[in-house]
């Protein structure tokens, strides 16, 4: 079916709107998220906003600050695992009782199927015995905040929420108490953690999905072997803006026109899945071979930041190693253009959590930077070995470190994998061109929507 505005970069004012669920708008993590809904937005596409939390001081990329649709911050809920269930009830519910007492006038049935079903899941995918899971009951508050703002905005036909795990949990919710179709897309450690989609949580999703987007071909596999046969899943990469992750001209190859003392650069947060572990143990390796070079790694602290500070000192890197947390895109450009090689020695952690393809590595391919990682999960759908990049095995830190020591040697070989880093991400990982693919799901789901309206109106008026 044909867009009624796919060609438009203004949507018309009675266009039909898409609620976008997200955990929390504008993380300095996921700006893969903020910069999808910017190009939608560009493409004229209309939507609303839902951020489960709202974050404080964050970071916020300058991608935020163009984002033009209305947010709306849900009330605050309190985590359901620190105090007792009736205490956290007793805190919760009034921030969203008046909603909820609407939303029931409106829809009893609706609200009471819904209600039973969140308190079902309390039972079904509790993880011990006689302890419900209560995080269901929260979900189930903020599905009915969404839904009832959903049905008093009017305009707003589908819903589409980010990570199929909570912020998914609660738009299925709020579909069904407001009647509206609902997507997701389906990221990386939400699609592989059990925890995280207990049971046959997400193949349920998944039946009751429009669509369901995921970003890499590895993740997609993974989905295959749970997605019910009639929901459509695509795989769609996030990619990155291109144009901002451009080379300037006057920096030219790092290792030659940049620094005199090569820079080796890592960025993402201090998570064990990055393999921060292994990147120290090669610079440890590298150090002892003689080699003059310096590593920073940029990233917000995580719970695995411990281990690397004290790795760091065991390994005498005080040094050679430093650390800088979280910077906007803009800063982290500056950053790239300064680097010598990129590493992100990515691995898949015991509990199974895994990254897909980290757009770090993207941005920096797309700054001809010549990059060196793993070779799991989605990173060789980017990186081909020796074309564009230089893969080495996980959890190797003697692989990983020939790979780096190889790049440092031979300035041509960065050049000539920097060349085709950028080339790659051109082809296949242009935000700009991918989001398009996206937006027109969305407007075919909103065109099949209108015209089944428009069918059973034109039923009704037969029958009369």
């Amino acid at each position: 079916m044909k867009s009624r505005y796919t060609n438009q970069q203004t949507a018309p004012d009675d266009a039909p709107e898409i609620g976008y669920v997200l955990k929390a708008f504008g993380r300095t993590s996921e700006t893969f998220i903020t910069n999808e809904i910017h190009l939608l937005e560009s493409l004229g596409a209309k939507l609303t906003i839902f951020s489960i939390k709202k974050l404080e001081s964050q970071r916020r990329h300058g991608v935020v600050s163009r984002v033009t649709s209305p947010v709306i911050f849900l009330p605050e809920a309190e985590p359901v695992n620190e105090t007792g269930f009736l205490k956290w009830l007793l805190l919760t519910l009034p921030r969203f009782a008046l909603v909820h007492l609407k939303l029931f006038s409106l829809r009893p049935m609706n609200y009471l199927l819904t209600l039973f079903e969140a308190l079902r899941f309390c039972f079904r995918y509790r993880s011990r015995r006689f302890v419900p899971k209560k995080v269901f009951v929260k979900e189930f508050l903020q599905a009915g905040y969404i839904a009832f703002e959903a049905m008093e905005a009017g305009a707003i036909r589908h819903l589409h929420a980010h990570f199929c795990h909570g912020a998914t949990t609660v738009t299925m919710f709020a579909g069904r108490l407001s009647g509206l179709p609902f997507s997701f897309t389906a990221h990386a450690k939400d699609i592989y953690l059990d925890e995280l989609n207990p049971g046959d949580l997400l193949s349920l999703k998944m039946s009751r999905a429009k669509f369901v987007v995921t970003c890499a071909g590895a993740n997609r596999r993974r989905l295959e072997k749970i997605c019910p046969p009639h929901t459509p899943l695509h795989t769609i990469y996030h990619g990155i803006d291109a144009s901002l992750f451009e080379p300037s001209e006057d920096v030219g190859d790092a290792g030659v026109a940049g620094p005199q003392v090569p820079l080796i650069l890592s960025v993402g947060r201090i998570v064990e899945k990055k393999g921060f572990d292994y990147l120290l143990k090669a610079c440890h390796r590298l150090r002892r071979q003689g080699r003059d070079f310096k590593c920073l790694i940029v990233g917000g602290a995580d719970k695995h930041s411990e281990t690397i500070e004290r790795l760091i000192g065991e390994l005498r890197l005080e040094d050679t190693v430093a650390a800088q947390s979280s910077v906007t895109q803009e800063e982290l450009k500056r950053i790239y253009e300064r680097a010598t090689v990129f590493a992100l020695p990515c691995l898949v952690t015991d509990n199974g959590d895994r990254d897909g393809i980290p757009n770090v590595l993207v941005e920096a391919m797309a700054m001809k930077l010549p990059v060196v990682s793993t070779d799991i999960s989605g990173i060789p759908e980017l990186v081909q070995s020796g074309v564009n990049g230089l893969l080495a095995p996980s959890r190797d830190e003697v692989r990983l470190a020939e790979a780096i020591a190889a790049l440092l040697d031979d300035p041509g070989l960065r050049r000539r994998l920097g060349a085709a880093a950028r080339a790659r991400v051109l082809h296949s990982f242009d935000s700009k061109r991918n989001t398009v693919f996206l937006k027109n799901l969305f407007v075919e789901c909103l065109n099949a929507q209108s015209d089944a309206v428009a069918t059973t109106a034109e039923s009704e008026v037969t029958a009369q």
